[in-house]
């Protein structure tokens, strides 16, 4: 088999417990996101318009929706002879089987995969970010430092820079410490969760983590300290475009929203950063002659008879005729029946608000509504 440069590792088995509803069932990376994609799509879409052509992603919490989504890769153009998706949930060995202890350790757990393409370099990505990348310049940056470990970071405010794993560097960019939520930090570059590490320098360290009883078998935690502390070379890569971790409702819901603006976070359909979906194969969306649409997105295989403004229609959503919808998120399958008024609010997968029932609330003061998966809001 042909070596590989560099491969990519996907972490995506994550519940993203933060997103109530919405992940009860699902994966977060599989939860829906700007009508016809799903949250795993963008580093999916990153890996591809970088020419990184072999993914393992690693799956665990409620991963059938996800597997099943993915499948061939062929949507990403990752399903060539040479590369491609390939799924890696937990298995069983001779010892018995476990659940994934850490970020860590679920690649641990999967350095024989990563030994049959014997690439020089692995990229750890988080299956649950939003963001458009291309990982070859980073990539050209860790060889140029002739780095064993680089981090992608990101500017955040002081003020929310005790909600993430911070990194202070030196004048030439070398890591000198990483700290994990500080209470008071020293510097406001925010780790983005995106590593590139050296093969042998990766696989080392995490034999020996795999050892470490007291270890939490997660990068942030162990594995980065500890090669800190080993005197590797660490090095951060400043990344300044649009990045976010959508890992709570008014997140999630701002998120979307912002992709409706004049002015969006970045393009999605860009043609050297298009973000690639398996939602293409619906057909076209239906528009009544009598809806009144405005400031929308409407996802294929959509069904649109009444109003929508200010929203997102994700792939076979039904708005009836006298039907309402403003200022809110439908996730795919959601159908509001005629009549029916939906305000600042998202509805779940397949969800069905009947006739006559009002939803949500226009006082951006009251908390978003959230319907969950297959509910049906009956009227009384």
């Amino acid at each position: 088999m042909k070596k590989k440069e560099c491969i990519a590792m996907l972490l995506a088995g994550g519940q993203g417990s933060r997103l109530g509803a919405l992940t009860k069932k699902v994966a977060k990376p599989a939860v829906s996101f700007g009508g016809k994609y799903k949250i795993i799509d963008f580093s999916l879409s990153n890996c591809a318009n970088s020419g990184i052509d072999t993914v393992g992603v690693l799956t665990q919490y409620r991963p059938f929706i996800l597997n099943s989504y993915i499948s061939s890769g062929k949507s990403w153009d990752l399903s060539g002879r040479e590369g491609g998706i390939f799924i890696l949930p937990p298995y069983a060995t001779e010892s018995g089987g476990q659940w994934y202890a850490g970020t860590a350790d679920s690649v641990y757990q999967n350095i024989e995969f990563m030994d049959i393409y014997d690439s020089e370099y692995v990229l750890i990505l988080s299956g649950d970010h939003l963001y458009s990348m291309n990982y070859q310049d980073m990539l050209r940056e860790h060889i140029n430092n002739n780095a064993d470990l680089t981090v992608s970071v990101i500017p955040v405010e002081w003020k929310e820079a005790t909600r993430f794993g911070i990194i202070t560097s030196d004048e030439e960019g070398k890591i000198v410490k990483f700290t994990e939520k500080p209470k008071k930090p020293d510097s406001n570059l925010a780790s983005m969760g995106i590593y590139i590490f050296k093969k042998k320098v990766l696989v080392k360290a995490l034999i020996e983590d795999s050892k470490n009883e007291n270890s939490s078998h997660d990068f942030g935690k162990n594995i980065i300290p500890k090669l800190l502390e080993e005197g590797k070379r660490l090095f951060c890569y400043q990344f300044n475009g649009f990045w976010r971790d959508v890992g709570t409702i008014p997140e999630y819901y701002d998120t979307n929203m912002s992709f409706l603006s004049h002015n969006p976070p970045f393009e999605l359909d860009e043609v050297e950063s298009q973000v690639m979906s398996n939602s293409n194969i619906y057909p076209p969306q239906y528009i009544g002659a009598d809806s009144k649409l405005s400031s929308c997105i409407v996802s294929n295989a959509c069904y649109v008879l009444g109003e929508a403004v200010h929203s997102v229609l994700s792939t076979g959503c039904y708005v009836g005729e006298g039907a309402s919808v403003r200022d809110s998120i439908l996730l795919p399958g959601a159908r509001v029946e005629p009549g029916a008024v939906v305000r600042r609010a998202i509805l779940g997968d397949n969800c069905v608000i009947e006739s006559g029932v009002v939803i949500g609330s226009e006082d951006p003061e009251d908390e978003i509504t959230v319907i969950g998966n297959n509910r049906v809001m009956k009227a009384k």
